[in-house]
């Protein structure tokens, strides 16, 4: 097949892919909002036996081998080729290896909420990044006033008092999150305008094995495997977190995630970042008994709020040359 032929072919198919069924978008975006907001959960579970790095490299090796090995026998996806092959890797490393683990390694000496926080400024960077890259787009209100209203409930959400807590702030561990909310956001953007393999069940699971390499790296790095080396036997609770982070976390939500990225916009995708503390809060309520008040249900209310604001809004213009 000539260079035409297949760019013509592939057109046509991101034609099809680009107007999917309303209820698989919609069912993709539960998915993403409801089990990356219980990943939170579960990393809690696996980290309590588990060294971090080489926690998350097992598991993107697990997930990325499976969700490969599918594609290529059941899905009837094609080999990908060598310029796929480094687009899914920078992706892969943007936004696993530099989004997810630096945000693992931040919240060893960060409070959980203000990482929240913090990584409550994706959908941010997103709309800044998709602007700023050439031929970028520019928000619109409806969109600028769905962010404010978001990172507005995430301050109601977690309070002034996680904000302001004489805690002492390590900063490195700030400057963690936010790099890796920053790459995870470059990542999203880039993933849009590169080549990227047709199926995004392939796609999910190349980046995953990406990753996989560059997390092995930061284990090596930090020591995984050899301060854990003595340490308390693996118990059965991180087994299960980790297991659920592997099916659900890696497996199902982050093709679902990919597979968003394909069809809607980067700024309607990261609306994730927003709904995802408001189910960790209700998960903490329902699983581990913690208090939900009405600052937290306000907060919901304000953040839901955002999020459709963002997800009704016009597409967004081009800038003017």
């Amino acid at each position: 097949m000539s260079t035409i032929e297949r760019r013509a072919d592939e057109a046509r198919i991101a034609q099809v892919v680009a107007t999917p069924a309303r209820w698989l978008v919609l069912g993709a975006f539960a998915i993403v909002y409801l089990v990356w907001g219980s990943t939170y959960l579960a990393i809690r579970f696996a980290v309590e036996t588990l060294p971090p790095f080489a926690m998350a490299a097992a598991r993107f090796l697990v997930a990325g081998s499976a969700l490969y090995a599918y594609a290529r026998v059941y899905g009837g996806a094609a080999a990908p080729t060598r310029t796929e092959w480094r687009t899914t890797a920078i992706v892969g490393v943007l936004l696993l290896v530099f989004g997810n683990g630096l945000v693992v390694w931040a919240e060893l000496t960060v409070p959980s909420g203000m990482a929240a926080l913090i990584v409550g400024i994706v959908p941010c960077c997103t709309v800044l990044v998709d602007w700023l890259r050439p031929n970028g787009t520019r928000p619109g209100a409806r969109v600028v006033m769905g962010l404010a209203l978001g990172l507005a409930g995430l301050f109601v959400l977690i309070g002034p008092d996680a904000i302001l807590g004489g805690d002492r702030i390590d900063y490195f561990g700030v400057a963690a999150l936010v790099v890796a909310s920053f790459t995870w956001s470059v990542g999203s953007v880039y993933a849009r305008h590169v080549p990227m393999p047709r199926s995004p069940v392939l796609a999910t699971g190349m980046e995953m094995l990406a990753a996989s390499v560059g997390l092995a790296v930061l284990a090596l790095l930090h020591g995984d495997f050899t301060t854990h080396a003595g340490a308390a036997p693996i118990s059965l609770v991180s087994i299960a977190g980790w297991l659920y982070l592997v099916v659900f976390g890696s497996i199902v939500a982050f093709t679902a995630y990919v597979f968003l990225l394909q069809v809607s916009t980067p700024d309607r995708v990261s609306t994730y970042a927003y709904v995802n503390p408001v189910i960790a809060v209700l998960l903490g309520f329902a699983i581990a008994g913690e208090p939900l008040t009405t600052r937290m249900m306000f907060a919901a209310a304000v953040i839901v709020g955002g999020v459709v604001l963002i997800t009704i809004a016009p597409k967004a213009r081009k800038p003017a040359d």
